[in-house]
């Protein structure tokens, strides 16, 4: 993807910005299949642990499973099975209907290490130092101007662009989208420390009073903090020293587990926004550039990975010649709603930890007694934040599983998410059946190792695409020309 110029976009090419989490995954899903794909980053090439993020949810690693990443990453962190909230609820992950019934600890930069190295592997071309500074489309493609090292200025042209350059998204700015919300905590502080004393949980979390605060291993010896302070509101430029960061730890700990040798310090502050469309023309948004929100419940990266599972199979699919161009409308419908869902979520935890006022902490009390008591209320919570309990919507009239997601089941040949490594869709039947015909490179055959009657074709992200409890040849047939092509 080397034209410059306006002329007509290069064939089967899509030109992702910014090389986090969601446009590693989102590259590396599309060359996979065969798509052409530039990956521009203003940063330079380094790794960095400047990361927030510290946790990979069961559904997020269902979908690195299924691109054969999973068990690496299952090693390099540390599994969690329970999670403790507000001194007395806990949440339980290890009765999750997932291989994954956990919570994984681990940093940001061993996720991106893990999917650089697999984009690399599938052939995306990688622009570092280079900076979108303008943009436009056409009835044919997008044409976007970009700044590279030493400024040298250039133009880039692909078929298709997504966007997934963080909170302050180049490409939501340079398409004219807003991104309403608000901040909603400021001046929370984050440090980098060693702990002369260790924790006796893996995650350490808690509030007290006007004090909040988070502690995480790297795995290195080294701790992240991420603490606030209600009483102290001050710019994120304000000088930040260590006694400030074990100041609000005990506050909100009771302790500071002897911090020292602080390696990194800075603040931040913490928005809540969603853009109103995930798409404009030619032009895609996903991860943070399409929704920020509080750290709470560690969605964020976890969010923004499904976005680009989501979007990945649809944009190959059409890039590709095998579908409809009205397929990628189903990426704002399905996404959309589930990136306010979380905004309500890890904003609602973040309010009920920060609880002051005696009401405030009357509604903490009570729904923490109720969720303790009530196990199924306590399920449905931990479902939505592991992501496994989204569906997407289904058309009327279609099967009860369609729009589900569909768990690491057995097949004859072994499990499901290994069926789906290689980006393609898998159809599940009772019986044998020989109809892959040409579709070969984007569909694989699998029989249950059941004696399940059920027959379905999941998508290449792991949901239902069709099911059906009785059919025949044509059927099968009909289903998969409608949806595999």
């Amino acid at each position: 993807m080397n034209g410059t110029g306006t002329g007509t976009a290069p064939h089967r090419s899509v030109l992702v910005v910014g090389a986090g989490p969601a446009g590693l995954l989102l590259a590396a899903d599309l060359a996979e299949a065969g798509v052409p794909v530039t990956l521009v980053e203003k940063r330079p090439h380094k790794s960095s642990n400047l990361s927030r993020a510290f946790v990979l949810h069961a559904r997020t690693l269902e979908q690195l499973d299924a691109r054969g990443l999973a068990d690496e990453l299952e090693r390099a962190g540390r599994r969690l099975d329970r999670l403790r909230l507000f001194g007395r609820l806990t949440v339980e992950l290890d009765t999750l209907p997932s291989r994954f019934n956990h919570l994984l600890v681990i940093p940001q930069y061993e996720v991106e290490k893990a999917l650089y190295r697999r984009a690399v592997e599938a052939g995306v071309e990688f622009r570092y130092e280079t900076e979108l500074t303008g943009l436009a489309q056409d009835a044919d493609g997008v044409t976007v101007e970009v700044r590279g090292p030493g400024d040298a200025t250039g133009s880039l042209r692909a078929e298709y662009v997504v966007g997934t350059d963080g909170m302050r998204s180049a490409v939501r700015g340079a398409i004219g989208l807003p991104f309403p919300g608000r901040s909603v905590i400021r001046s929370v502080v984050l440090a980098d420390v060693r702990l002369a004393e260790e924790p006796d949980t893996l995650l350490t979390v808690d509030a007290v009073g006007d004090a909040f605060a988070f502690l995480a291993p790297f795995g290195d010896g080294y701790y992240r903090v991420i603490a606030w302070n209600r009483a102290r509101d001050v710019p994120d430029s304000e000088p930040l020293g260590l006694d400030e960061v074990k100041e609000v730890t005990r506050l909100a700990l009771g302790r500071d587990y002897g911090m020292h040798d602080a390696r990194w310090m800075s603040r931040f502050h913490s928005d809540e926004r969603q853009a109103p469309a995930y798409r404009v023309g030619r032009v895609f948004l996903a991860g943070d550039a399409a929704h920020v929100h509080t750290p709470a419940g560690g969605q964020g990266m976890n969010t923004g990975l499904q976005d680009a599972a989501n979007l990945g199979w649809k944009l190959a699919r059409v890039v590709n010649g095998h579908a409809d161009p009205a397929l990628l409308d189903t990426y704002q419908a399905e996404r959309h709603p589930v990136g306010r869902a979380v905004l309500r979520s890890s904003g609602g935890i973040v309010r009920l930890a920060m609880a002051k006022g005696p009401w405030e902490l009357g509604l903490r009390g009570a729904l923490t007694a109720f969720l303790n008591a009530v196990a199924p209320a306590r399920r449905r919570a931990a479902l939505q934040v592991t992501g496994i309990g989204y569906r997407y919507p289904a058309p009327r009239g279609a099967h009860r599983l369609t729009g589900a997601r569909v768990p690491d089941v057995a097949l004859e040949s072994g499990r499901l998410h290994e069926a789906l490594r290689g980006g393609r869709f898998v159809l599940i039947t009772p019986e044998p059946y020989a109809g892959q015909g040409t579709r070969k490179d984007r569909l694989t055959v699998e029989r249950w190792a059941s004696d399940r009657r059920t027959t379905l074709l999941v998508r290449p992200d792991g949901y239902v695409a069709w099911a059906a409890d009785s059919t025949d040849t044509e059927t099968i047939e009909g289903a998969l020309t409608r949806y595999v092509g």
